[in-house]
């Protein structure tokens, strides 16, 4: 089941890169995408964005503006050394008191 949250809201969405032997590590690259509900795109790539942060030792987090209601998908993904992705999604309430 997805998470659910309200329009306003600013979900933290994390992820953990490990190697195959489960070891914590720092991709060569990191990046997070995200889709909102009307298809609009945006790609933040660690280094460059702010908004996407490195927690420590191979875990990073970035905070997603919650606009509209609907399903949000989006999917961090690494290049390089670590290389790996994975998806997600969560689900944004129809405003009940406009």
């Amino acid at each position: 089941m997805a998470n659910t949250y309200d329009i306003g809201d600013v979900p933290h969405v994390r992820v953990e890169f490990k190697n195959e032997s489960g070891t914590l590590i720092d991709p060569t690259a990191v990046y997070l995408k995200y889709r909102d509900p009307a298809g609009m795109t945006t790609t933040l790539t660690y280094g460059v964005d702010a908004a996407l942060v490195r927690e420590s030792l191979g875990i990073y987090y970035a905070a997603i503006p919650i606009t509209a209601s609907g399903d949000w998908h989006y999917r961090w993904y690494s290049t390089g050394t670590g290389q790996g992705s994975e998806e997600h999604w969560f689900r944004v309430r129809q405003q009940a008191v406009p």
